[in-house]
Protein backbone atom coordinates (compact mmCIF):
# COMPACT_ATOMS: atom_id res chain seq x y z
CA UNK A 1 0.00 0.00 0.00
CA UNK A 2 1.28 3.49 -0.89
CA UNK A 3 0.12 7.03 -0.12
CA UNK A 4 -0.44 9.83 -2.66
CA UNK A 5 3.27 10.67 -2.81
CA UNK A 6 4.13 7.07 -3.53
CA UNK A 7 5.70 6.40 -0.14
CA UNK A 8 4.81 3.04 1.37
CA UNK A 9 2.25 3.10 4.14
CA UNK A 10 2.59 0.34 6.67
CA UNK A 11 -0.61 -1.10 8.12
CA UNK A 12 -0.95 -0.92 11.88
CA UNK A 13 0.08 -4.25 13.38
CA UNK A 14 -2.74 -6.17 15.00
CA UNK A 15 -2.63 -7.01 18.68
CA UNK A 16 -2.12 -10.56 19.87
CA UNK A 17 -5.75 -10.72 20.98
CA UNK A 18 -7.00 -9.69 17.53
CA UNK A 19 -4.72 -12.19 15.83
CA UNK A 20 -5.94 -14.96 18.12
CA UNK A 21 -9.58 -14.02 17.50
CA UNK A 22 -8.98 -13.90 13.73
CA UNK A 23 -7.32 -17.32 13.82
CA UNK A 24 -10.28 -18.77 15.73
CA UNK A 25 -12.92 -17.04 13.60
CA UNK A 26 -11.35 -18.31 10.37
CA UNK A 27 -12.23 -21.92 11.28
CA UNK A 28 -15.91 -22.69 10.57
CA UNK A 29 -16.30 -25.18 13.42
CA UNK A 30 -14.82 -22.76 15.96
CA UNK A 31 -16.90 -19.92 14.52
CA UNK A 32 -20.07 -21.93 15.10
CA UNK A 33 -19.03 -22.76 18.67
CA UNK A 34 -18.28 -19.10 19.35
CA UNK A 35 -21.72 -18.11 18.08
CA UNK A 36 -23.37 -20.75 20.29
CA UNK A 37 -21.40 -19.53 23.31
CA UNK A 38 -22.36 -15.95 22.54
CA UNK A 39 -26.04 -16.97 22.48
CA UNK A 40 -25.71 -18.48 25.96
CA UNK A 41 -24.11 -15.24 27.16
CA UNK A 42 -27.01 -13.29 25.67
CA UNK A 43 -29.46 -15.56 27.50
CA UNK A 44 -27.61 -14.98 30.79
CA UNK A 45 -27.58 -11.20 30.31
CA UNK A 46 -31.25 -11.23 29.34
CA UNK A 47 -32.00 -13.09 32.55
CA UNK A 48 -30.25 -10.49 34.68
CA UNK A 49 -32.06 -7.76 32.76
CA UNK A 50 -35.37 -9.52 33.57
CA UNK A 51 -36.08 -10.06 29.88
CA UNK A 52 -36.55 -13.83 30.10
CA UNK A 53 -40.00 -15.31 30.79
CA UNK A 54 -40.75 -16.21 34.39
CA UNK A 55 -39.58 -19.80 34.86
CA UNK A 56 -41.76 -20.20 37.96
CA UNK A 57 -45.01 -19.18 36.26
CA UNK A 58 -47.65 -21.82 35.50
CA UNK A 59 -48.25 -22.06 31.75
CA UNK A 60 -50.37 -25.23 31.52
CA UNK A 61 -51.43 -28.45 33.13
CA UNK A 62 -49.03 -30.67 35.07
CA UNK A 63 -46.74 -32.73 32.83
CA UNK A 64 -48.36 -31.42 29.69
CA UNK A 65 -46.84 -33.01 26.56
CA UNK A 66 -44.87 -30.90 24.08
CA UNK A 67 -46.97 -28.60 21.93
CA UNK A 68 -46.58 -26.00 19.23
CA UNK A 69 -46.84 -23.07 21.63
CA UNK A 70 -43.38 -21.71 22.51
CA UNK A 71 -43.92 -21.98 26.26
CA UNK A 72 -44.95 -25.63 25.99
CA UNK A 73 -42.51 -26.58 23.23
CA UNK A 74 -40.84 -29.07 25.62
CA UNK A 75 -43.92 -29.63 27.77
CA UNK A 76 -44.43 -28.71 31.42
CA UNK A 77 -43.26 -30.13 34.74
CA UNK A 78 -45.26 -31.41 37.73
CA UNK A 79 -46.23 -27.85 38.69
CA UNK A 80 -47.26 -26.83 35.18
CA UNK A 81 -44.16 -24.69 34.63
CA UNK A 82 -42.60 -24.38 31.18
CA UNK A 83 -39.64 -26.74 30.77
CA UNK A 84 -38.16 -24.48 28.08
CA UNK A 85 -38.28 -21.41 30.34
CA UNK A 86 -36.60 -23.40 33.13
CA UNK A 87 -33.88 -24.59 30.76
CA UNK A 88 -33.16 -20.98 29.82
CA UNK A 89 -33.05 -20.01 33.50
CA UNK A 90 -30.73 -22.96 34.10
CA UNK A 91 -28.47 -21.68 31.32
CA UNK A 92 -28.24 -18.37 33.17
CA UNK A 93 -27.21 -20.22 36.32
CA UNK A 94 -24.63 -22.32 34.45
CA UNK A 95 -23.03 -19.31 32.75
CA UNK A 96 -22.96 -17.40 36.03
CA UNK A 97 -21.34 -20.30 37.89
CA UNK A 98 -18.75 -20.78 35.18
CA UNK A 99 -17.76 -17.14 34.81
CA UNK A 100 -17.78 -16.36 38.54
CA UNK A 101 -15.73 -19.44 39.43
CA UNK A 102 -13.21 -18.68 36.69
CA UNK A 103 -12.97 -15.05 37.79
CA UNK A 104 -12.15 -16.21 41.33
CA UNK A 105 -9.89 -19.21 40.66
CA UNK A 106 -7.78 -18.06 37.71
CA UNK A 107 -6.38 -14.77 39.14
CA UNK A 108 -5.85 -16.38 42.54
CA UNK A 109 -4.04 -19.41 41.15
CA UNK A 110 -2.02 -17.30 38.71
CA UNK A 111 -0.88 -14.91 41.45
CA UNK A 112 0.17 -17.73 43.78
CA UNK A 113 1.97 -19.58 40.99
CA UNK A 114 3.76 -16.41 39.90
CA UNK A 115 4.93 -15.65 43.45
CA UNK A 116 5.95 -19.23 44.24
CA UNK A 117 7.84 -19.72 40.99
CA UNK A 118 9.65 -16.40 41.09
CA UNK A 119 10.64 -16.06 44.75
CA UNK A 120 11.09 -19.73 45.65
CA UNK A 121 12.31 -20.44 49.18
CA UNK A 122 9.79 -20.05 51.98
CA UNK A 123 7.23 -18.48 49.63
CA UNK A 124 7.30 -21.54 47.39
CA UNK A 125 7.20 -23.85 50.42
CA UNK A 126 4.22 -22.02 51.91
CA UNK A 127 2.23 -22.04 48.67
CA UNK A 128 2.96 -25.72 48.11
CA UNK A 129 1.89 -26.49 51.68
CA UNK A 130 -1.47 -24.82 51.07
CA UNK A 131 -1.75 -26.68 47.77
CA UNK A 132 -1.00 -30.00 49.47
CA UNK A 133 -3.64 -29.36 52.13
CA UNK A 134 -6.29 -28.56 49.54
CA UNK A 135 -5.59 -31.55 47.29
CA UNK A 136 -5.45 -33.91 50.27
CA UNK A 137 -9.17 -33.32 50.87
CA UNK A 138 -11.52 -34.84 48.25
CA UNK A 139 -13.10 -32.10 46.17
CA UNK A 140 -16.65 -33.16 46.87
CA UNK A 141 -16.07 -33.08 50.65
CA UNK A 142 -14.47 -29.64 50.51
CA UNK A 143 -17.20 -28.26 48.29
CA UNK A 144 -19.88 -29.77 50.50
CA UNK A 145 -18.28 -28.31 53.66
CA UNK A 146 -18.04 -24.81 52.15
CA UNK A 147 -21.59 -25.04 50.80
CA UNK A 148 -23.01 -26.00 54.19
CA UNK A 149 -20.93 -23.32 55.94
CA UNK A 150 -22.07 -20.55 53.56
CA UNK A 151 -25.53 -21.92 52.82
CA UNK A 152 -26.73 -23.71 49.71
CA UNK A 153 -26.93 -21.10 46.98
CA UNK A 154 -25.32 -19.61 43.91
CA UNK A 155 -22.67 -17.61 45.80
CA UNK A 156 -21.58 -20.51 47.99
CA UNK A 157 -21.29 -22.80 44.95
CA UNK A 158 -19.04 -20.30 43.18
CA UNK A 159 -16.74 -19.97 46.19
CA UNK A 160 -16.74 -23.71 46.89
CA UNK A 161 -15.86 -24.75 43.34
CA UNK A 162 -13.26 -21.97 43.03
CA UNK A 163 -11.61 -23.19 46.25
CA UNK A 164 -10.78 -26.47 44.50
CA UNK A 165 -10.10 -25.09 41.00
CA UNK A 166 -7.08 -22.83 41.55
CA UNK A 167 -4.58 -25.58 42.39
CA UNK A 168 -4.06 -26.80 38.83
CA UNK A 169 -3.50 -23.28 37.51
CA UNK A 170 -1.06 -22.54 40.30
CA UNK A 171 1.11 -25.56 39.50
CA UNK A 172 1.17 -24.85 35.76
CA UNK A 173 2.00 -21.15 36.19
CA UNK A 174 4.61 -21.94 38.85
CA UNK A 175 6.38 -24.37 36.53
CA UNK A 176 6.39 -21.88 33.64
CA UNK A 177 7.70 -19.08 35.84
CA UNK A 178 10.52 -21.26 37.16
CA UNK A 179 11.60 -21.90 33.56
CA UNK A 180 11.40 -18.24 32.55
CA UNK A 181 12.99 -16.54 35.55
CA UNK A 182 16.48 -17.59 34.42
CA UNK A 183 15.95 -16.49 30.82
CA UNK A 184 18.16 -13.91 29.15
CA UNK A 185 15.43 -11.27 28.95
CA UNK A 186 14.85 -11.52 32.69
CA UNK A 187 18.58 -11.26 33.43
CA UNK A 188 18.81 -8.26 31.10
CA UNK A 189 15.90 -6.53 32.84
CA UNK A 190 17.48 -7.19 36.24
CA UNK A 191 20.85 -5.81 35.05
CA UNK A 192 19.06 -2.62 33.99
CA UNK A 193 17.80 -2.14 37.53
CA UNK A 194 14.28 -3.56 37.18
CA UNK A 195 12.74 -4.59 40.50
CA UNK A 196 10.97 -7.83 41.29
CA UNK A 197 7.50 -6.36 40.73
CA UNK A 198 8.38 -5.09 37.26
CA UNK A 199 10.11 -8.33 36.28
CA UNK A 200 7.19 -10.44 37.49
CA UNK A 201 4.34 -8.45 35.96
CA UNK A 202 5.97 -6.76 32.96
CA UNK A 203 8.48 -9.38 31.82
CA UNK A 204 7.50 -12.87 32.99
CA UNK A 205 3.69 -12.69 33.27
CA UNK A 206 3.07 -11.76 29.60
CA UNK A 207 5.10 -14.84 28.59
CA UNK A 208 3.19 -17.27 30.80
CA UNK A 209 -0.30 -15.77 30.69
CA UNK A 210 -1.27 -18.12 27.85
CA UNK A 211 -1.15 -20.96 30.38
CA UNK A 212 -3.74 -19.23 32.56
CA UNK A 213 -5.94 -18.37 29.57
CA UNK A 214 -5.97 -21.92 28.24
CA UNK A 215 -6.49 -23.42 31.69
CA UNK A 216 -9.35 -21.02 32.38
CA UNK A 217 -11.41 -22.79 29.72
CA UNK A 218 -10.96 -26.04 31.67
CA UNK A 219 -11.96 -24.32 34.91
CA UNK A 220 -15.06 -22.94 33.19
CA UNK A 221 -16.07 -26.40 31.99
CA UNK A 222 -15.37 -28.05 35.34
CA UNK A 223 -17.42 -25.42 37.18
CA UNK A 224 -20.46 -25.86 34.95
CA UNK A 225 -20.34 -29.66 35.10
CA UNK A 226 -19.56 -29.63 38.82
CA UNK A 227 -22.57 -27.48 39.65
CA UNK A 228 -24.90 -29.73 37.63
CA UNK A 229 -23.57 -32.90 39.25
CA UNK A 230 -23.61 -31.53 42.80
CA UNK A 231 -27.10 -30.10 42.39
CA UNK A 232 -28.32 -33.41 40.94
CA UNK A 233 -26.93 -35.14 44.04
CA UNK A 234 -28.67 -32.64 46.32
CA UNK A 235 -25.48 -30.84 47.39
CA UNK A 236 -25.77 -27.74 45.23
CA UNK A 237 -28.45 -25.19 44.42
CA UNK A 238 -31.81 -26.11 45.92
CA UNK A 239 -33.82 -22.96 45.23
CA UNK A 240 -34.07 -21.52 41.75
CA UNK A 241 -33.35 -22.97 38.32
CA UNK A 242 -30.50 -25.38 37.64
CA UNK A 243 -29.87 -28.00 35.02
CA UNK A 244 -29.07 -30.39 37.87
CA UNK A 245 -32.55 -29.92 39.34
CA UNK A 246 -34.12 -30.33 35.90
CA UNK A 247 -32.24 -33.58 35.25
CA UNK A 248 -33.16 -34.91 38.70
CA UNK A 249 -36.84 -34.18 38.11
CA UNK A 250 -36.86 -35.27 34.47
CA UNK A 251 -35.18 -38.60 35.20
CA UNK A 252 -38.19 -39.54 37.33
CA UNK A 253 -40.51 -38.62 34.46
CA UNK A 254 -38.98 -41.31 32.27
CA UNK A 255 -41.00 -43.92 34.13
CA UNK A 256 -44.09 -42.18 32.73
CA UNK A 257 -42.56 -42.08 29.23
CA UNK A 258 -42.05 -38.32 29.43
CA UNK A 259 -38.72 -37.74 27.69
CA UNK A 260 -38.83 -34.14 26.42
CA UNK A 261 -37.64 -32.39 29.66
CA UNK A 262 -34.59 -34.64 30.02
CA UNK A 263 -33.75 -34.51 26.32
CA UNK A 264 -34.03 -30.72 26.23
CA UNK A 265 -31.91 -30.22 29.34
CA UNK A 266 -29.19 -32.62 28.20
CA UNK A 267 -29.13 -31.02 24.72
CA UNK A 268 -28.74 -27.52 26.20
CA UNK A 269 -25.94 -28.71 28.48
CA UNK A 270 -24.23 -30.60 25.65
CA UNK A 271 -24.23 -27.60 23.31
CA UNK A 272 -22.61 -25.31 25.88
CA UNK A 273 -20.00 -27.79 27.11
CA UNK A 274 -19.09 -28.95 23.60
CA UNK A 275 -18.72 -25.37 22.37
CA UNK A 276 -16.56 -24.33 25.31
CA UNK A 277 -14.43 -27.48 25.05
CA UNK A 278 -13.83 -26.96 21.33
CA UNK A 279 -12.95 -23.30 21.81
CA UNK A 280 -10.59 -24.24 24.65
CA UNK A 281 -8.73 -26.74 22.46
CA UNK A 282 -8.46 -24.16 19.69
CA UNK A 283 -7.18 -21.55 22.15
CA UNK A 284 -4.41 -23.91 23.18
CA UNK A 285 -3.38 -24.34 19.54
CA UNK A 286 -3.37 -20.59 18.98
CA UNK A 287 -1.77 -19.36 22.22
CA UNK A 288 0.59 -22.15 23.27
CA UNK A 289 3.98 -21.60 21.57
CA UNK A 290 4.79 -25.32 21.87
CA UNK A 291 1.75 -26.14 19.75
CA UNK A 292 2.99 -24.08 16.82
Amino acid sequence: MTDIAGAPVHARPRSAAREAFAALWSRPQIRGCMIVTALYLVVAMAGYAHLLPDSEATVGDAQQPPGWHLATLLGTDLLGRSVLWRILAGAQTAVTIGLATTALAVPFGTALGLAAGYFGGWVDAGVNWVYSVVVSVPDILLITAISYAMGKGLESMCVAIAATSWVGIMRLVRGEVMKHKGSDYVLAARSLGAGSRRIMFSEILPNVVHVAIVTSSLVLLAAIKGEVILTYLGLGIQDGASWGLLIAGASQDLTNEIWAPLAGTVAAMFLLIYSLSTIGDALRDVLDPRAV
